[in-house]
C-alpha cells in the first residue's frame, strides 16, 4: 500500500469515526433521560418509547448529559448570574422574552453546546439563542 493510500484509507476512516463519536456524547444520556422519564410517566412501555426519543433528542440537540447536570448547575450557580424573574411556568418550550434576559456560554468543558443558559426562576436553563426557546431545565 502506498504512502498516498493509506493516508485516504485513515482520512476515510476518521470521517466515518468522528460524527459517531460526537453523536454518542448526546445519543447516550438522552436515551437514558428518556428512558427514566418514560418510565416514571408510564411504565415500561413508556420506558421504551421515552428511550428512542431521548436518543434522537439528545442525538441532535446536544444538551447537557445527564452525569454532568449536577456540576454543570454548581458551576452556573457559583458564577452568580443574574436571575430573571418570569412570571410564567418554566417549562421546555417556553419562549422567554425578549427583553431582560441575560444568556451566557456554556464552558467548552461540557461539550459542544450551541445554546446558551440562563438562570429563571432559581431554574438553569438552556435556552436556544436564536429563538429564546427553552430546551432544556437542567435540574
Amino acid at each position: 500500500m502506498t504512502a498516498r493510500s493509506m493516508l485516504f484509507v485513515t482520512s476515510l476512516a476518521l470521517c466515518i469515526a468522528a460524527p459517531s463519536a460526537v453523536l454518542a456524547q448526546g445519543v447516550l444520556p438522552g436515551a437514558k433521560e428518556g428512558a427514566e422519564q418514560g418510565n416514571d410517566a408510564a411504565g415500561p412501555v413508556g420506558g421504551v418509547v421515552g428511550g428512542a426519543v431521548g436518543a434522537v433528542t439528545g442525538g441532535i440537540n446536544g444538551l447537557i448529559g445527564i452525569k454532568e447536570r449536577p456540576r454543570f448547575k454548581k458551576y452556573v450557580i457559583e458564577q452568580h448570574p443574574r436571575v430573571f424573574r418570569y412570571d410564567q411556568p418554566v417549562a421546555v418550550g417556553t419562549v422567554l422574552p425578549s427583553d431582560g434576559v441575560e444568556y451566557y456560554e456554556v464552558p467548552a468543558e461540557y461539550g459542544h453546546i450551541s445554546y446558551r443558559y440562563a438562570y429563571v426562576n432559581d431554574e438553569v436553563v438552556l435556552v436556544d439563542p436564536g429563538t429564546r426557546r427553552i430546551v432544556q431545565i437542567v435540574q
